[in-house]
């Protein structure tokens, strides 16, 4: 019932009859569409009785309404698996694949009244309904046309083998039948013609018709699946993006609550090392020598590891906000840097992240390659949008070029639906400016 296919769908089937008049006329894709065409009238006979029974049952006790609704829901889900039966049909003989349409199903704490109504306003529910009643007529008139389109032309083909047993013509009835050998032979030509000719192609076309049908009734259609689906998708991208800036924050406690600390305190232990060879004056200088260079590389491995987390998620970031965080950042950058930070509701700590790290590349950027002397930094909140200018007065020319850090940064905004600019004349000056969503 909840089957969900892809949306990709196979070659019909009845498309790869070939041209050929006589290798189509023995093609296994003819038949089976014979097959198909000559049993919808059996199989519509079987769901419209179904479900005609199912509908009439539902509507008329819907007075009562503790019977009516679950005999209501028992015929959307009984569509729903005539539907998929269909659905295995026409993608066994016809070669169609239909992806399924997406079934609502009932969330955890709903009521049974209230899914019965969400099956009710639901368009795929009732265009399974439909298809099911519609099977009938339409199988009626395939299985009837199908039969025609063999019968006749085998008819008029076998007429050499039995013309003599019909009269030539009854004068009261005005009737005039085949009486020689001539007119049945030209009635056996004309049966071989439209054996050949005819039936192929009507087979085709009526094919055709069952796949068109079964895919307007039976598969993916509406475009309120459709924004369901991509509403879906967003959900889904924003809970990843989520769960990619929770394990950045998690790393950072991990690095900082624990290597951090032990390298912290293996450089203290080395210190009073140090300081107790020093006192005491003895010891061999090449241990002294071999001390002094661990102490100076854990100190050195202090920093550099006190700089991944701070790169990974700065913990001040999460305990102050951006303008403490911002600020931070502008005081250890290797030119002036005036920070303004208009932020009275803080965003979500993934859009602060996303924030924090635009700033941290573009005054990154700047520092390598803009030659400035001042830059600036501009963050204000306003309607449920946080927007960033980062500017500098350098040499300009910049872009978000691929595989550059500009582009990166793009990819990153783009994650959360937001949008980055870059303004670079050359000569400057150059601006940055990102717009991300606080919904």
């Amino acid at each position: 019932m909840t089957a969900d296919s892809g949306p990709g769908t196979a070659a019909p089937r009845q498309d790869l009859i070939p041209g050929n008049p006589l290798r189509a006329l023995v093609s296994p894709y003819l038949w089976l569409a014979t097959m198909h065409l000559m049993t919808d009238v059996f199989v519509g006979a079987a769901t419209f009785s179904i479900v005609v029974t199912l509908l009439a049952l539902s509507g008329s006790l819907l007075v009562v309404m503790l019977v009516g609704i679950p005999i209501w829901i028992a015929t959307a889900w009984v569509a729903a698996g005539l539907s998929a039966f269909e659905r295995g049909r026409i993608a066994f003989f016809l070669g169609a694949a239909i992806a399924a349409p997406r079934w609502p199903t009932r969330p955890a704490g709903v009521s049974w009244l209230r899914y019965s109504g969400l099956l009710l306003r639901t368009g795929s529910v009732w265009r399974q309904v439909t298809y099911q009643l519609l099977l009938l007529p339409v199988g009626i008139l395939t299985c009837a046309l199908t039969a025609v389109g063999w019968t006749v032309p085998l008819f008029l083909i076998s007429l050499p083998f039995w013309f003599n047993h019909l009269p030539v013509k009854h004068a009261d009835l005005g009737v005039l039948v085949v009486g020689n050998w001539q007119s049945a032979l030209c009635a056996a030509v004309v049966g071989v013609l439209a054996l050949l000719l005819g039936t192929p192609n009507l087979v085709r076309g009526l094919a055709a018709m069952d796949v068109a049908l079964g895919r307007a009734l039976l598969g993916r259609w509406s475009s309120g699946e459709l924004t369901e689906r991509v509403g879906e998708l967003e959900v889904t991208r924003r809970r990843a993006v989520d769960a990619a800036e929770a394990e950045r924050r998690r790393i950072e406690r991990d690095l900082h609550d624990g290597a951090q600390q032990r390298l912290t305190s293996l450089a203290m232990t080395l210190g009073r090392v140090q300081v107790r060879m020093g006192a005491d004056g003895e010891g061999d200088p090449a241990v002294r020598s071999l001390i002094d260079d661990a102490h100076r590389e854990a100190k050195e491995a202090i920093v550099e590891l006190r700089d991944l987390t701070r790169g990974l998620h700065p913990p001040v970031l999460a305990d102050r906000g951006l303008d403490a965080a911002l600020s931070a950042l502008a005081a250890r950058a290797p030119i002036p840097v005036d920070v303004s930070v208009d932020v009275v509701d803080r965003p979500s700590r993934t859009i602060e992240a996303i924030a924090y790290f635009v700033v941290a590349e573009a005054l990154t950027n700047i520092a390598k390659h803009a030659h400035a002397d001042r830059a600036s930094v501009t963050v204000r909140r306003t309607d449920g949008e946080l927007l960033i200018d980062v500017t500098d007065d350098g040499v300009g020319g910049a872009g978000a070029a691929p595989g550059s850090g500009l582009d990166g940064l793009a990819d990153r905004v783009r994650a959360v639906d937001g949008r980055l600019a870059v303004t670079s004349p050359s000569g400057g000056p150059t601006t940055v400016s990102v717009v991300l969503p606080c919904r």
